[in-house]
This record gives structure tokens, sequence and C-alpha cells, in this order.
């Protein structure tokens, strides 16, 4: 079967790793149609825009795309094409899976976390108020009418907004993913103690939809508890379901425990629609230096493989990239005890010992 996929080449670094995976996407054997659009930095010098339509249209029409990092262009006017594609195709959820390959080098040991983060709304829904914005004084107005508290008038205003129905999907999908891949135990992430309406109604309803889920252990942390106990203890969790926010740095610290964003893969997905790419961003600096690990967008590429039901496909895949960090010889130089270690190789250098690997 021949499978339709939106391919992104990106910016900065991006046209190097999306070569990368795309050379070891077909070496597994899989047969694929690649659709490919610019977005990002390139489509706004060639269209105008960062998000082009065409580019949405594609995405719709496939269902699926591979996508490397983009650049938002200054002064585009969106604060982020990362957060337009998954606001207009409804991507609701981010997923991340977090483990330690052997041959990382990190102090822990164990870890084995996904991440799935709520992505359309929360502090990043993008409702804000500017200082000194006559909208924002009658905002502080209300404020103070509805709850008798007086916001100093030189504030700038961001809404955190959750709903029961946001909250209710994701944790949803939480459970249903740790059903579908035998895991044991959802946690859900909050502050509920302090934000006791937005936080408490995300617990809440994840209470609730756990009561559906009697076959899988369910359990509570406030954020700044989860930090603390990450860092000490990371094994002790399993499937973590946060808010929009706190998934943002929640990602960033389980990317670190495992040994960076190099090998953090990632996937934004809706009920028909699924983007995978890396966590890390397009890192300009580093474009066409042939220098920075694929290993993360190979690893989301995967979890395409296994979303098309590719599954032998992306077991195999998943093995070969894992025999070449264990073995630690063709790695590129953030994989090295030192960074500065001459033996280091390159991007397509990467790919090639993959290649390999799958015979």
């Amino acid at each position: 079967m021949q499978h339709k996929v939106t391919f992104i080449p990106g910016d900065g670094v991006g046209p190097e790793i999306a070569s990368a995976t795309q050379r070891v996407l077909e070496a597994t054997g899989v047969q694929f149609q690649w659709d490919e659009v610019i977005i990002g930095e390139k489509a706004q010098d060639m269209f105008g825009t960062p998000l082009p339509e065409h580019a949405l249209e594609s995405i719709k029409k496939n269902r699926v795309a591979l996508k490397a990092p983009v650049t938002t262009p200054m002064g585009s006017g969106f604060r982020s094409v990362n957060v337009a594609l998954r606001q207009n195709l409804d991507l609701y959820t981010c997923l991340r899976p977090y483990k330690i390959y052997p041959g990382v080098h990190t102090p822990y040991k164990d870890v084995d976390i996904v991440v799935v983060r709520e992505n359309t709304e929360d502090l990043y829904a993008g409702i804000e108020f500017a200082k000194d914005n006559p909208r924002t004084a009658e905002l502080l107005d209300f404020v103070f009418t509805a709850t008798g508290k007086q916001v100093k008038k030189d504030s700038a205003v961001s809404l955190k907004v959750i709903s029961q129905a946001a909250s209710e999907r994701i944790v949803k999908f939480a459970f249903d993913y740790a059903r579908q891949n035998a895991r044991k135990k959802v946690t859900a992430v909050h502050k509920s103690n302090i934000l006791k309406f937005s936080d408490g109604l995300f617990l809440d309803a994840a209470r609730q939809v756990a009561k559906e889920y009697t076959d899988i252990e369910f359990t509570d942390v406030v954020v700044d508890a989860l930090c603390m106990q990450l860092v000490r203890r990371p094994e002790q969790f399993d499937v973590l379901v946060l808010p929009n926010f706190y998934g943002d740095f929640i990602s960033d610290l389980c990317a670190g425990l495992v040994g960076g964003l190099g090998i953090a893969p990632g996937a934004n997905i809706g009920d028909n629609i699924a983007i995978f790419e890396p966590t890390h961003g397009s890192a300009p600096k580093y474009a066409g230096q042939n220098k920075v690990n694929p290993m993360a967008m190979m690893l989301s590429s995967v979890m395409m493989l296994r979303y098309l039901g590719e599954q032998d496909s992306a077991t195999k895949l998943e093995k070969a990239i894992a025999e070449v960090i264990a073995e630690g010889k063709n790695v590129t130089y953030d994989l090295k005890l030192d960074r500065n270690d001459s033996t280091a190789v390159g991007t397509s250098q990467v790919a090639d010992a993959v290649i390999e690997k799958l015979g």
C-alpha cells in the first residue's frame, strides 16, 4: 500500500534532517507518495505568508504530514506558525514519548515517559491585552467590579482558558493511548491548589474520565511537585496528561532526562489529521553544515509509521536507530561524551548508518 504524506522540509536545518529522514523511511520498503509543501520563513518570501492555503489543503487532503522545524518570520503577524497549524487543523493533542536509548549519556535510567499535552487553549490560546490599551483598561475595570481586586493600571493581561470539552478529550486521548500501548498509569498534572477554577476544572474532568478506564491506574500531581519528582525519580511516571502551558516546559524537562532534544520525537494529532515532527527548533545558525542530529525527526517518522499501521516497519526502523545510538560510532556531536569529539559524524552520515542497519 502506498501512503500519501505531506512533506514539509522546513527552515534552517530542516531540509537536512528532513532529507535524511525521508531516505531512511524509503529504505524501510514502505511506499510513499510525497506531496512537498513550503511553510515558514521560506514561504513568507515566496507567497507573502508563512502558512499558505495550499499547504493547509495538502495536509487536510492527505491527513498525514511529516514536518521539519520551521521559523516564524519576524513581523509576519503570526505568533507561531506551529500554533497556527494546530489551531487551523484542530490538532488538539501534542504527543511526545521520551525514553532512554542505551548509549545515550544521561545520569538517569529506566525513563520511559509519554507526555500528552493539550494543544488548543490555556495561556497559549493567544487571548492577550496590551499595556495601556483602552480595551485592557475596560477589562481591568470589569475585574475590579466582579472581584473587588485592583489590578495595576500598567498591566498587560493574558487569559488562561481551560474548558470542560477540551479537558475531557485530551484526558480521553491519554487513557486511550495508554490502553492501546499497554501503559499502566495516567497522571494528570495541574496547579488546582492555587488555580481552583481553571486547573480545578481540568483535574475534575480528568477524575471523571478516569472512572471509565478502571483497567488503568490514575493519579494526579501538582506541577511544581512533578518537576521535583521527575528529577529525583522519573521512573515512577508513565503517561502524563497536561494543560497546554505546563506541557510545554515539562516536555523539555523530560527531553533533558533522556539525553536532549536531538532524540525527542513528537506529533500533533487531531481526530482525523496528524503531523509528525521533532520537538527542537530550526537552528538557523547550523543550516547547511551537515551537523545537526536527525534522530528526533527519524523517531518522529517511527511514530508516523505506527500511525499508518506499518507496525513491523516502525519497529524495524526504531531498532536500527537504537543500534546506531548504542554503537556510538556514527552519531552527531550531541550524542558524544565530549561534544568536541572529532569522530562525530554529520547528518547525512547518520542516515547512511541507519540505512545500513535496516539491511
